[in-house]
Order: structure tokens, then sequence, then C-alpha cells
């Protein structure tokens, strides 16, 4: 056994070798690697790839991989169908020659004689765009939520250097009347690349079976470049017939090792999910789309968890919520066997808001839009659907070869809110039954469209017919009710509070509070109030229905409350 000495001299010497291996290791780390360009200079990690775009004009500009890319992308490039997540890099181009179309949103210009962003320059989409006019260039600095500091200490690092020929930042363009709705009604086949490709691909491709093209519209997530992706490119191939298909590429599902994760907590997720909606329909409209389009969130696939499917479901009810108080169409991209499935399971919850359009991918290469047993026939099945059929496949037409995905769509515009334009509110409900007609069974319609009974896409007849009944004992059975086809009192009830469950009391106001009015009035039989404002009249019908269905009298409106209405009590 050593001596208490000996391992004293082991243990400094540990100690000593642990200091001078630190010291070479700092000493042996790469030094930083410098990148010119037109008069712009800058350093970079030794690690990142440095791309001459005009060397490789078929390179595709993607930020998947830490690279530096040099010069203007070009116009046909060999991209892979699906890139999904951010790592970090530069873009540095020319600003001689920009179209004003290709402005980015968000762009800062260097203040001058500098090649620094100003201190306050923010971050848009997932990336920092400066416009450098002493050197003629405009840098795109994409990054995710980990690698920001870096990019920015990158940015910082930058000079200016002798080469560069000064040019202006040109004015962006007005923004492009809103006019076109996507997809809108819809059969047939279509595809999606990673990158919107350019005039001549696109019309190459007018050769092709496919007449609707999926885009990348917005996401801090996205993968590729999208150089060709403006207005004018969207309106020319409008002109040629195609179709959109637009999604965003955001958060993912906390249960993956993506970088840019949905919160754990439901009531967070939902909130992230409303303010990507914002965004999304901020990046559609200034490419020219208008409300009634859909736009499809872009979840990739993941192994579900209940805490994981409770995070995803809460996420798509914020961004659906926020894109029907906007009058678009929510649609949801992700794996039928992960995200679709999920949302298939929750179609009739009265806990989560259902999207309107689902866009699956299962490459079974079946062009159709049959789930299998993923989801129900009966689910999405008012031209709601989007089957991405096969993957990742090179495909040539006109001369042209790109990556694609291929899709099968039947789409149609629906309306994003089904009782939207229709009346709910009633100082009584009056019970319903086969051969009834009138405003109060447009109502019951409407109602039941958005509790998934009947298609969403179906305008409401106002007649009681044999299709209403069906979907009344359908509705009825799902909540315990008798099926017997009557919309009555606690038929009523269940319909008019199905929706979100927020805690209400006196002081509250919005549509959950005219939702509960409404409730409160089919169950107690009695007029209350409709005006969305949580008053006095209003906490005195919540205490008598609490009172009368042996709950505990506060007055307040929590769990307890309302799944006592939306049981139809």
């Amino acid at each position: 056994m050593p001596s208490l000495r000996m391992r004293a001299i082991a243990v400094a010497a540990l100690l000593v070798g642990g200091v001078l291996t630190a010291a070479a290791s700092a000493a042996a780390a790469p030094a930083p690697r410098t990148v010119t360009y037109h008069g712009y200079q800058v350093d970079v990690p030794a690690s990142w790839r440095v791309v001459d775009l005009a060397e490789q004009p078929r390179a595709c500009v993607r930020f998947d991989v830490a690279t530096v890319y040099l010069g203007r992308p070009g116009e046909q490039t060999d991209c892979p169908t699906r890139l999904v997540g951010r790592a970090a890099g530069l873009l540095i181009e020319p600003l001689a020659g920009l179209a004003p179309e290709r402005v980015p949103d968000g762009v800062v210009t260097a203040p001058a004689g500098s090649a620094r962003p100003p201190k306050d320059a923010t971050s848009h989409d997932g990336a920092v765009r400066l416009a450098v006019e002493d050197a003629g260039v405009l840098v795109t600095a994409a990054h995710n939520g980990t690698t920001e500091p870096v990019v920015r200490r990158v940015l910082d690092s930058a000079r200016l250097v002798p080469g560069g020929a000064p040019a202006s930042l040109p004015a962006a363009p007005l923004v492009a009347d809103a006019q076109i709705v996507a997809p809108g009604t819809f059969e047939g086949k279509g595809f999606d690349a990673c990158a919107a490709p350019s005039q001549s691909t696109m019309n190459a491709w007018l050769a092709s079976p496919y007449r609707s093209i999926g885009i990348y519209t917005s996401g801090s997530f996205r993968g590729c470049s999208q150089p060709n992706l403006t207005a004018t490119w969207v309106a020319n191939q409008a002109a040629n017939g195609w179709r959109f298909v637009l999604t965003d590429v955001g958060r993912q599902a906390p249960c993956t090792s993506f970088s840019l994760k949905m919160s754990t907590d439901p009531a967070t997720a939902k909130s992230q999910g409303s303010t990507a909606a914002d965004a999304a329909i901020s990046a559609a409209t200034a490419l020219g789309f208008g409300s009634g389009s859909a736009v499809y969130s872009d979840i990739e696939n993941y192994s579900s968890t209940s805490s994981c499917k409770a995070s995803v479901l809460s996420y798509v009810s914020g961004w659906t919520e926020r894109l029907h108080a906007k009058g678009w169409l929510s649609g949801v991209y992700s794996s039928a066997s992960s995200g679709i499935k999920d949302l298939s399971s929750a179609y009739s919850s009265t806990t989560y808001t259902r999207p309107d359009h689902i866009f699956f991918a299962w490459w079974n290469s079946a062009a159709d839009t049959d789930t299998g047993s993923y989801v129900p026939a009966t689910q999405w099945a008012g031209h709601q659907r989007i089957h991405q059929y096969v993957g990742e496949n090179q495909e040539t037409y006109g001369g042209v070869r790109i990556n694609i995905d291929r899709d099968y769509l039947d789409v149609g515009t629906g309306n994003p809110v089904p009782c939207d334009s229709v009346s709910l509110d009633f100082s009584a409900y009056p019970s319903l039954s086969s051969g009834s007609t009138g405003g109060a069974v447009k109502a019951a319609q409407c109602l039941l469209a958005t509790a998934g009974q009947l298609p969403a896409a179906t305008n409401p007849s106002g007649t009681f017919d044999a299709t209403t009944v069906s979907a009344a004992k359908a509705f009825q059975q799902s909540r315990g009710l008798s099926a017997d086809g009557v919309v009555g009192p606690h038929t009523w009830t269940a319909l008019l509070s199905t929706g979100d469950t927020p805690t209400l009391q006196q002081g509250a106001s919005g549509s959950a509070v005219r939702r509960l009015q409404r409730a409160l009035t089919a169950a107690l039989g009695s007029a209350v109030g409709i005006d969305g404002s949580f008053g006095p009249g209003t906490d005195s019908a919540v205490r008598s229905y609490q009172s009368s269905r042996s709950l505990g009298v506060d007055g307040t409106v929590g769990p307890a409350t309302w799944g006592a209405l939306q049981a139809g009590k």
C-alpha cells in the first residue's frame, strides 16, 4: 500500500499535469477562421464550412450545418426535400443587383464606417439580417436558441477591409395585396420542396402531373434559405395555375432532440402556438396570401408520451384559435403515426381546439387521402386532407431535376369558424327534432360541426334532416347522454359549453364567458344576459346552477362547473 507521502506526490503530479494539460489544450484550440468577401471581413469558428456560391452555384443554402455561404444563391440548387432545424451560419451576398422584393423583413443597416450591427439589432424569424452598405453586402446570420450568442459574437467581429464596392439597400416594395387563398378548393397531385424553386424550374415543371406546391413560408426552424420566395414569385405561379400549401416550421414536440421545442407546460405551449400563428399570418400576408387560407404547422415525428401529447395538442390549440380569430384556416403537418394520430385521439375533445386540415406523412406510395388505421374516415372528411405519400424523391420534368416529396390533396376552403356567421345567442333554446327548421337549427348544426359531428365545410341548412339527427345522436353518445337525436336542454347545454375551460369569475370577459352564458341559459331554462361580461347577473346564474347541481357554490367557474356543463347536466 503506498505511503501517505507517495500519494501526496502523486496527487500533486496530477494537479500539475492537469494545469499543463489545460494550458496545452488552450494553446492547441483552433484559431478562428477569417473570411473575407467584397470588403467585409469576419471571424468565424474554425469548424464552420465555407462555400463559394460562384464556384458551387447548385449548392443548397442550408443552415442545419454551420456554414458561411459567399455570393448569391443559384437558381437551380440541390436541396434535400426536408430540412428541419437550424445550427448557425452566414449568407454574405452582394447588395448590388438585389431586387427590392428580396429585401428581407427585419433588416438593419450597419452604421457608416462600420461592418457591425447596431446594438439594438433584433433577430427576426431565427436570423439577424444586416446590410453593410460601405462594403456593399447583405449578411443573413441564422441561428437557433442556443447558437444566437455565438452568431452575434461573429457579427461583432466584422470589419471593413479594402475590396468592397459600396451599395445601398434598396427600398422594400409595398406589401402585396392579400388576395390569394391557399390551397383553396383542389383535388389532385402536388409536391413540396425544401426551397421554393426558381421561376425557370416552375415553368419547366408545368409539364409535370403536379399542380400544387408546398412552400415553407415562415418559422425560425426552416432549414433552407428561400431566395426565390417573394410576392412576385407567388403571383407568377398563381397566374400559371399553381396552388400553394403554406407551411410554418416552428417549435417541435418536447420529447424530441430538436433545439427549438414547445414548453412542457400546456398553458405556455398554447401561448407559443398563438405567437407562431401571428408570425405565420404576417409572413403569408407579405407574400400575397389572404384570409381563408390555411397554414400548416410542421410538427415532425415524435415518440408520444402523455405529457408530450398534451404539449402538442395545446400548441395546436393556440395555433388554431389564433388563426381562426384572424379568419384563417388551421392545418397541421406531421407523421400519421405520431402527431396526426394524437390529434385524431382528441378529435372530439372539449379541452383542445381541433385544426381544420391535416397534412399527414405516410410514405405508402398511394396517391389518395386514406389514413388507414391512423385516423377514422369520418374525421376531417370534408375536403380537409393532404397526404404526403412519397418522400425524398428526385424527379425531372422539362429537363429540370429537383428533389421533392409527393403529395395528394383533397382540400376545400370551408369556414374556419363554422358558427362565425350564425347567431348562437337566444333567450331560450327550443327543443329540436327531425323536421325542425329555423335559426336555432342552424345554431345546432354549427355547434355539431364544431364538435366534429358534421363536416366543418358544410354550410348550415337550417333544416333538422337525417344527417343532423345522426350527428346529434353521435354527439349525445360522446357525452353519455340519451342518444335520441333530439336537441333538448341537456344536449344544448353540452353543445353550447364545448370548448376550452378557463377559470372564470366576476370581472372576466371574452368568448369563454359568452359560451358560459349561453350554456347557463339552456341549463337553467331562463335567460342569462349574453354579453361576454361576467357581471352580477352571470354570478347569480352560476351560483344558482352550482346549487341545483350539488356543486360547491362559490360563483367561480372551474373544472367541476365546466365538467357538469359539458356533460349536459
